[in-house]
Order: C-alpha cells, then sequence, then structure tokens
C-alpha cells in the first residue's frame, strides 16, 4: 500500500505504508546508522515520528535483550529501505514483525534525508502518516489532533520496583528511563529502588537512600512544575545525578532555563567536550530542548560539557554539593566506552556518603 508523510507545512514524502495505522507526531530525525530497536523503545521519544536517516533498517533484526522499555511509545517510522530478512547470531525477530506487533505506523521507501533537510531548515513540526488515498477529512482531522504533554506520565512506571544489590541504595526517578541506564547503575552495585515521576520528595526522603538519580524522559521539562518543586526539596539532601530530562529538571529546580532546540539532537555521534579536562568525547543524544547558559549567571552552577557542534550546554556540576548531571546518554556507549566515567564518578560521591566523608 502506498503512503505518505505530510507536514504541517504542506509538504508531502511518499513511500509504502507496512500497516494499515495511521498517526499524529512530532516529526523528528535520527542520524544514527545503528541502534533502530532502541530507538523505537527509548520512552523520550514517546508521540513523535522518528525519522532515520540512515537508510538500511532492520537488516539485524530485533531481540528482547536490546528493549529499553516495556513497549514501543513512537507514533510512526519514517525510513528507507526496510529489511525484511535480518541477519544476526541474536537475532529473535524481523523489524516489521515487531512494527507491527507493537502497532507502529511504518512508512519505508522514503527520501528521509529530503525530510531532514526540511526539519533542519524550518525546525520540528507536526506531522501525520496516512495512506496514499486518505481523504481530506482524515487528514485534517489527524492534523488537528494537538501533540501531546503529559508524557511522563504516559512513560514512567506504574509501581515502585526494586532491583537488589550489594552497593549502595539509590533512588531511582523514572521519568521515562532507559533499561541500559538501569543496568549501568545496577553494574556498578547500586541496589535501585525505582520510583513513578509523582513521587514526592518526603517518600523519597524516607527510603533514606544513599543517592537519587534523575532519569530522561520525554517533552518539554516546563510540562512538570510539580516534579520540578520536589526536586528543589532533595537538592542538599543526598548526592544526584541526572540524564538527559534529569539534567533539565536539575537546573529548572536551581533557577535555571531551557529552551526548544530548532531541531534537536537525536543520533550517536555528537562531539561532546569535557571542559574539565579538555577531552573530546563521541556521544549518544535525543533531546529537543537544552539548559540556556546564560541563565546560569549568579546560579550555583557550572558548565562541565558543551556541544562542540552548536556549543549547547551538555553537563553542569553544583559548586559546592555532590550534584551533577549531563545531557547526553552515556549508557548508550557509542565511544564505545567514552562516557561510562560519569557512573564511575557517581559511585564516588554514593561511597563517600556511606563513609561519611
Amino acid at each position: 500500500m502506498k503512503g505518505k508523510l505530510i507536514l504541517e507545512d504542506g509538504s508531502v514524502y511518499t513511500g509504502d505504508l507496512l500497516n494499515e495505522f495511521t498517526s499524529t507526531g512530532e516529526v523528528v530525525f535520527n542520524t544514527g546508522m545503528t541502534g533502530y530497536q532502541e530507538i523505537l523503545t527509548d520512552p523520550s521519544y514517546c508521540s513523535q515520528i522518528v525519522v532515520l536517516t540512515f537508510p538500511l533498517i532492520g537488516n539485524y533484526g530485533v531481540a528482547e535483550k536490546f528493549m529499553q522499555s516495556r513497549k514501543s511509545f513512537v507514533n510512526g517510522f519514517v525510513i528507507g529501505e526496510l529489511c525484511h530478512d535480518g541477519s544476526n547470531w541474536q537475532k529473535e525477530n524481523e523489524l516489521a514483525a515487531f512494527l507491527n506487533d507493537q502497532k507502529i505506523p511504518c512508512l519505508y521507501n522514503v527520501d528521509t534525508r529530503a525530510v531532514t533537510r526540511k526539519i533542519r531548515s524550518v525546525g520540528c513540526m507536526k506531522g501525520i502518516i496516512v495512506s496514499e488515498d486518505a481523504p481530506r477529512s482524515e487528514i485534517d482531522k489527524l492534523m488537528a489532533v494537538p501533540i501531546k504533554k503529559d508524557v511522563v506520565a504516559e512513560v514512567t512506571t506504574g509501581e515502585k520496583y526494586v532491583m537488589e544489590n550489594d552497593g549502595p541504595d539509590v533512588v531511582v526517578m523514572d521519568f521515562g528511563i532507559k533499561q541500559n541506564i538501569l543496568n549501568s547503575l545496577h553494574n556498578l552495585g547500586c541496589r535501585l529502588t525505582v520510583v513513578p515521576a509523582d513521587t514526592s520528595a518526603q517518600e523519597v526522603l524516607a527510603m533514606n537512600p544513599q543517592g537519587i538519580f534523575l532519569s530522561n524522559g520525554p517533552g518539554d521539562p516546563k510540562d512538570l512544575p510539580g516534579v520540578i518543586e520536589e526536586i528543589k526539596k532533595l537538592i542538599g539532601k543526598k548526592p544526584m545525578f541526572g540524564i538527559c530530562l534529569g539534567h533539565q529538571l536539575i537546573s529548572l529546580a536551581l533557577g535555571a532555563d531551557t529552551y526548544k532546540l530548532k531541531f534537536g539532537h537525536r543520533g550517536s555521534n555528537q562531539p561532546v567536550k569535557n571542559l574539565l579536562n579538555g577531552r573530546v568525547h563521541i556521544s549518544s543524544q535525543n533531546h529537543g530542548y537544552a539548559v540556556d547558559e546564560k541563565s546560569l549567571a549568579g546560579l550555583p552552577l557550572e558548565v562541565t560539557h558543551l556541544n562542540v557542534n552548536d556549543g549547547t550546554v551538555e553537563g553542569v556540576r553544583h559548586t559546592s554539593l555532590p550534584l551533577f548531571s549531563v545531557q547526553y546518554h552515556p549508557e548508550a556507549s557509542p565511544g564505545p566506552d567514552d562516557n561510562m566515567y560519569l557512573f564511575d564518578q557517581f559511585w564516588a560521591m554514593l561511597t563517600n556518603e556511606a563513609k561519611g566523608e
């Protein structure tokens, strides 16, 4: 079946539909050459239509071990070539079957680089996936669907759960956490108590953790004023580490500002400079918002990392408290191990706290 991606500025990109599902969402692009299953199951893409620039997708299939969440939360998938016969020793199923099982609208045989050029020049915008012969009434109805704002509530865990271990107790505030982040913290030795996004500061502190972790997640951080207020109550109580949305929420809680990027950073090839030692690392990123560096003036936060491409803030740390955060994803290991030192840094904070230092 023929289909098309229609952007809200009227641009149309044609291709073939894998299934009969239609969708509305913010259209974003990712430049990674691998990791399509991790992208599809990253909760930070909730309600978005994801366009991949790399043309060969599905060539190594899918497997349960690469799932980053309980299901996919994307609203659509737009790709170049869809491989129906993937080959890999870990493969358990074909990508096409996964997309159908997850009810993800998929448009393939699309010139995805043309879509990307449009987004880079105009900015992210709403789009829809429909069949080629969709009536005007259906197109108008889908285009009128607003972009969701309560996305964290959709992706967070429904109830508290524990990942047992012998090391320091860490409360993980789940705003849409990736499984690889949990695995990275657990592999350090941390005992993790994962709690829903709306858990109060009082409830967190009642667990008497040795540290607090704020996760990644979807959407505009300013859509979470209640969460920001609870984070304010946690700052200074325990060592704290945040990634992606967690980084933005920490910054907002300490008085900084955030803004929406024109087309975001989404890919596994983003160079980040560590200002503390001058090294440049390759990072994996997935975010549409950034911390405003100018808003940090006069605050007890210093910039620790910058994006080499556009100079945006990629990391901050508190000037006196055991608190730091990064905008990018160290657990995704595109370097492959360039950024794992950040988890070691958190571990050092936790163990010093345990010793009372």
